[in-house]
Order: structure tokens, then C-alpha cells, then sequence
């Protein structure tokens, strides 16, 4: 009767339309990014560029692709993400998995989960981190790019509410048949754990290929750059060239102005993303709930 009611139509219907609208809201900057990264520059400071390109044009993309080193950097990004995200998961789950227990347990629990809130709330800053990772030799590495944002605090907090949601009686029957911590944790708890390993893989996966600011402090030289620092560069070097009367870059930019070029970045930017994201999507929703019920 519930299904069938005049009311509950009333709010299926509302709730299409409602997200249908957020989503529409959600593609249509997405659209208006793409379509300026093909739009000529004429067209974009007359802004007549709306969801669709206007005088089609290739130049952006063209010149923010062009270099050895656009290449360069993508290889770092992607060796980024290739060290970064299992490092970030491995150590989550290592830490989140003994805070699961109970004080009986884990009598030392309340210390250690002390240990992990405080760095939420305070915070070393920029120039102590500095320090640290140069006296551990780690400037122009990729190592400073990876080790850094490892452990993020909101993570292990996720899968470890995570855990404590699994029944208690399946660790107790593995025990009895002789399984010790290890295999507990790799054959019970991991393999149901998927949707908030899921979540942490992306949200470390979105972090590690979007993070650009660490690339400029911790790299020396722009070899070194991941995409990201290296895509943050260009239109900083655009507007330079432009204040110095450089006569070569000013002819390349002619098609072009910074808008176009920003718009292009960010569309290289996110589209991996875009790729990866809709076979993450369906663990997402249920990792963030059920790793969110405190017990």
C-alpha cells in the first residue's frame, strides 16, 4: 500500500526531478569548461561561448601538449599514483584494523587514537614539514610527493568505523580454528571491507593526481614536476611571457588567451578521473554509510 499510495508517487516523482536538476547543475560547468577549451579566444572575450564550442579550435590543447615535458610530468603523476595510493591504503588499513578493537583488546587503543586526532587539529605548518623532508633527503624525489599525505586521519577513522561494524563472532570462530591477527585481517576482514577500501582508493586517488602544490614547494626543478604543477605553471609563464614582451610566445598565444588555456588544463586534469570514477561509484555511497556508524 505504501508503494502503491498517491503520496509516495508524489515524492518519487519530486525526488527524479530534484536530482535530475542537481545533476543538470553538476554537467553544465563541466560543459562550459569543455567548450571554452575549444572555443577560440575571439569568441571567449566576447562571451559567446555557452555549452557548446564557438569557432572550434584545437590551439589549446595544442600548446598545452605540445612540450617533452607535459609528457614528462604525466609519467611523475602517474608514477605518483602508482607508489602513492597502495602506500596510503596499506598503511590506513595497518592502522585502522588494531584501532577497531576493543579497550579489552587493546588496552592501549584510547592513547594511540589520541595520537591520530591531534594531527587533525594541529598541524606542524608548512615550513616545519619543509625541514623535515629536507633532512631526510627527500627534495627533487618522488618520495616527497608520495610519503607526506600517506596516512590521512578522516581514512583510517572511515575504515576503521568500518570494521567495528563486522561481527565480532567471525574473528572469534577464526581464532579457534587457529588463525591468528594476520590472517584474520587478510582473508575476513579485507574481503568484506570492499566498499570503504573503494572509498579510500578514490579518495587517495583523487588526491595524489590532483595535488600540485607540494610539487612546487618539494621540486627544485621543473623536471621534476608532476602534471598538476607542471599544468599550474603554464598559464603563470603565458601571462609572464606576455609582460615581458616575448615576442615568440606572444605569436604562439595569438588563438590563444589564458582562459582557454586554464579551461584545457582542467579538462586533461579531470579526465582520468571521470574515467576511473564511475567503476568506484557503486562501493562509494555504502563505504561512506556504513563506515560512518560509530559502535
Amino acid at each position: 500500500m505504501i508503494n502503491n499510495s498517491k503520496s509516495r508517487k508524489v515524492f518519487q516523482i519530486f525526488n527524479a526531478v530534484f536530482i535530475t536538476l542537481i545533476t543538470v547543475s553538476c554537467l553544465i560547468p563541466i560543459l562550459n569548461v569543455l567548450s571554452i577549451s575549444f572555443s577560440s579566444s575571439q569568441a571567449i572575450i566576447e562571451n559567446r561561448v555557452g555549452l557548446l564550442p564557438v569557432q572550434f579550435t584545437l590551439d589549446a590543447y595544442k600548446y598545452v601538449v605540445k612540450s617533452d615535458q607535459f609528457w614528462k610530468a604525466s609519467m611523475i603523476s602517474l608514477e605518483r599514483v602508482m607508489l602513492g595510493v597502495p602506500i596510503s591504503i596499506l598503511l590506513t588499513i595497518m592502522a585502522a584494523y588494531p584501532l577497531s578493537k576493543s579497550e579489552k583488546q587493546f588496552p592501549e587503543r584510547k592513547w594511540y587514537v589520541g595520537y591520530f586526532i591531534i594531527p587533525m587539529v594541529f598541524g606542524g605548518g608548512l615550513i616545519p614539514t619543509y625541514y623535515v623532508i629536507s633532512k631526510l633527503h627527500m627534495i627533487d624525489t618522488i618520495w616527497a610527493l608520495v610519503l607526506p599525505p600517506a596516512v590521512n586521519i578522516f581514512n583510517v577513522i572511515l575504515v576503521m568505523n568500518f570494521f567495528r561494524n563486522i561481527p565480532g563472532e567471525l574473528e572469534e570462530s577464526a581464532m579457534l580454528d587457529g588463525a591468528n591477527q594476520w590472517v584474520i585481517l587478510s582473508k575476513i576482514y579485507i574481503p568484506l571491507s570492499k566498499p570503504s577500501i573503494a572509498t579510500i582508493t578514490l579518495f587517495a586517488l583523487v588526491f595524489q593526481w590532483n595535488s600540485w602544490f607540494d610539487g612546487l614547494i618539494y621540486c627544485n626543478y621543473t623536471d621534476n614536476y608532476p602534471l598538476q604543477s607542471y599544468l599550474q605553471t603554464i598559464v603563470t609563464s603565458t601571462k609572464e611571457a606576455v609582460f615581458e614582451g616575448d615576442v615568440t610566445m606572444i605569436m604562439q598565444l595569438l588563438n590563444l588567451n589564458s582562459q582557454n588555456i586554464e579551461a584545457a588544463q582542467i579538462f586533461i586534469a579531470m579526465l582520468p578521473l571521470l574515467v576511473i570514477y564511475p567503476f568506484l561509484q557503486k562501493y562509494f555511497t555504502s563505504g561512506l554509510t556504513l563506515g560512518s556508524v560509530k559502535g
